[in-house]
């Protein structure tokens, strides 16, 4: 057991090196001056998040302090070039850079009164403080989240000013510069807005909840149980990598992360198996991309959107939770065709360890996020304090585990066995901190978008423009959105995407279909753009997730991306599917005066029909992952592709398909389904038997 755990903090140490090297971050020294004062500022940030929700503070107050420790970090760990030099310590250009861009936000909190006396009518000292930390924001973000978000807000800016000097179709009055950076700074409707807000309240409490849990052990553990379970199934470790990473979505946010820290043990496996490197790498790109769809965290936009619609949070994670678990279901069965194309076997179970061994020796892992979801769920709580309960029960779990392992195998109760586990919750502190730099700073930089949309009405011109383009087809405006989802997405975080996208094509959507008749409930709309922002993690050419599974394979990354699109391509029809019928998102009507308010809309709470929805809307997937890859029982015919393709409407649109046919019930839809279905089953069932 010793030498178990000490491989089990190796393979943490090697993840979270790996992490960094993939994210960018400096190398430094273990143990100089440098690499401590990044811990101490990012264990103080974790300590003042753990604060705050114990101490009330004024909201304004949490979010500039969250947004300069943030940039505080950004400038110590991401370097301006990548050089040998810059990547192994900090210049001294850096601290002035970074001291400067902390004054810059503590400004807000700084002169909180003074600048609420004066509100609109802002001295020059407040603009030029402004200006400057919006430059330095925009620094911070090209540095730790790449040229896009920062490009995009530029251009946003340079449209407020410069609105009376744009073509007749996007152009308004303009804007002074004392107005655009009291709009972005000096209120809470640009950088210290919703989004910001989300981040320091919420987000960061479970993001440092991930790590901790991640810390103890569990992501190991996790991959070690998904093996054990499905290894001697038919491509194993693929299945244990979908698996695993959809375990690892409950707790990170991050499909990189989910990438490196289950693609590092699962790509080689499947490698060994069979599996072409890039198609190792896709299977890998696939369910951790697809990570971010699971609740809890669903890549922190849970919140957001929470936030954004004024719904309780449980609503939004009950809402995710069945198109999340089908995308997965239907991972599953592409991984077991790809087996079945490839013949690639299972491994020999006699080398597999016991799946109920592994089980019990870490369901420690397993309980706190029982507790979480407990408290959230049953008890109501709100996430703030859910997540906070859940931190300090997995606190306690981290203190004890290892000396209860000790006393288990009669080992001596040394002081480093006590003091490890305040090791570990040392180290889980610094990595939640670090983890969430890239969240803090995208959220800051998002609310740039967000309050430009708000002051120039760029919302409602764009919808003019889309409702021209889509010549008033529903259809065309969610092609559209989608389209520019995925190229927003290719360069932006999951959670800016949708950001984003929730303040300029969400509204759109909602405005175009009430329009044309379609009662739609605000978060299918939400959610509709946050599935096309993580689809865009494995896009070619910029997806990052297939960079990072392409590294550890050893494989083309654009090959990589393209086949992890292809495998992902089944989530992409189920925004379409859930967009037009809402069953699916557990709401089965709206308020046909009102779609937009919450309170009106009609969840369904029938265990029965909720297991109905669940396995057609699998079996719609399951047929359309058939189609898309040519294979039920054997290689499918053109005939039989088409007859899968018919399926898909009548399990994921019913109510759709039987309004078209002239149908008064949405059960003779899922009938036809199934008989459709099952006439390919035995089509191929024929095949293999002559």
């Amino acid at each position: 057991m010793k030498e178990n755990q000490h491989m089990d903090e190796q393979f943490i140490e090697n993840e979270e090196k790996l992490l960094e090297e993939l994210e960018g971050q400096r190398n430094l020294k273990e143990g100089s001056w440098q690499y401590w004062m990044i811990a101490i500022i990012a264990f103080t940030w974790s300590l003042y998040q753990l604060y705050v929700v114990v101490v009330p503070t004024n909201s304004v107050f949490v979010r500039s302090f969250h947004l300069a420790f943030a940039l505080a970090l950004v400038f110590a760990m991401y370097p301006m070039f990548r050089t040998p030099k810059t990547m192994s310590s900090i210049p001294w250009y850096n601290f002035p850079i970074g001291i400067a861009a902390v004054i810059g936000t503590l400004y807000i909190f700084m002169n909180y009164d003074a600048l609420n006396a004066r509100s609109g009518a802002w001295s020059h000292l407040d603009v030029g403080m402004g200006i400057l930390s919006i430059i330095l924001l925009l620094k911070a973000a090209r540095r730790s989240l790449g040229m896009a978000l920062p490009v995009i807000a530029a251009i946003f800016i340079l449209y407020d000013y410069f609105g009376q000097y744009m073509p007749d179709l996007i152009a308004h009055k303009g804007a002074s510069i004392n107005k655009i950076v009291g709009q972005m700074y000096l209120t809470t409707e640009g950088i210290f807005g919703v989004p910001l807000g989300v981040s320091a309240s919420y987000v960061f409490l479970f993001v440092l909840f991930g790590a901790l849990l991640e810390r103890a052990g569990a992501g190991k553990y996790f991959i070690d149980l998904a093996y054990a379970l499905l290894g001697k199934y038919d491509g194993g470790p693929a299945k244990a990598s979908v698996a695993a990473s959809g375990m690892m979505g409950i707790i990170s946010g991050s499909s990189i992360a989910n990438t490196v820290t289950t693609g590092t043990f699962t790509i080689p496996l499947m490698k060994k198996l069979g599996f072409p490197g890039h198609k190792a790498a896709s299977v890998e790109v696939a369910a951790s991309t697809n990570g971010q769809l699971m609740p809890p965290i669903m890549g922190a936009a849970a919140f957001i959107i929470a936030e954004f619609l004024g719904l309780a949070y449980t609503d939004v994670i009950m809402a995710a939770a069945i198109p999340a678990f089908v995308s997965y279901f239907a991972l599953f069965y592409i991984v077991h065709l790809e087996a079945k194309k490839l013949g690639i076997k299972g491994e020999d179970p006699s080398k597999l360890a016991r799946a109920f061994d592994i089980f019990k020796g870490g369901i420690h892992y397993i309980v706190p996020i029982f507790f979480l979801m407990y408290t959230l769920i049953i008890l109501r709580q709100s996430p703030q304090m859910a997540a906070f309960n859940a931190i300090f029960f997995m606190m306690l779990i981290m203190v004890l585990q290892r000396p209860a392992y000790a006393f288990l195998e009669k080992r001596e109760l040394t002081q480093e066995v006590w003091l490890s586990g305040f090791v570990d919750i040392g180290h889980g502190m610094i990595n939640g901190a670090k983890n969430m730099v890239p969240i803090a700073i995208a959220t800051a930089v998002a609310g740039i978008v967000v309050g430009s949309v708000t002051l120039t009405g760029i919302g409602l011109i764009l919808a003019e423009v889309i409702e021209e383009l889509s010549g008033g087809y529903i259809i065309a405006v969610l092609l559209l959105t989608a389209v520019v989802s995925l190229i927003l997405g290719m360069g932006l975080p999951t959670t800016a995407n949708y950001i984003v996208m929730a303040a300029l094509t969400a509204p759109v959507i909602m405005s175009l279909a009430n329009d044309l008749g379609y009662l739609i409930p605000a978060i299918a709309a939400h959610l509709f753009v946050f599935y096309f922002g993580i689809l865009a993690d494995d896009t070619p050419p910029v997806g990052m997730a297939a960079y990072a599974a392409a590294g550890i394979a050893k494989s083309d990354p654009i090959k990589t991306g393209l086949q992890g699109f292809a495998y992902d391509i089944r989530t992409a029809i189920l925004p379409f599917a859930f967009f037009f019928n809402n069953k699916l998102l557990l709401i089965e009507g709206v308020d046909a005066v009102d779609p937009n308010n919450p309170a009106l809309w009609q969840w369904i709470t029938n265990p029965g029909e909720i297991g109905l929805i669940f396995i057609t809307a699998a079996a719609g997937m399951f047929a359309f992952s058939s189609a898309t890859q040519g294979w039920v029982l054997t290689k499918t015919t053109g005939i039989e592709r088409v007859l899968l393709l018919a399926v898909v409407p009548f399990m994921l649109i019913p109510n759709m398909t039987s309004s078209w046919l002239g149908m008064d019930s949405e059960y003779l839809s899922y009938a036809i389904g199934f008989a459709i279905y099952g006439v390919v089953y035995f089509m191929q069932k024929n095949k293999i038997q002559d």
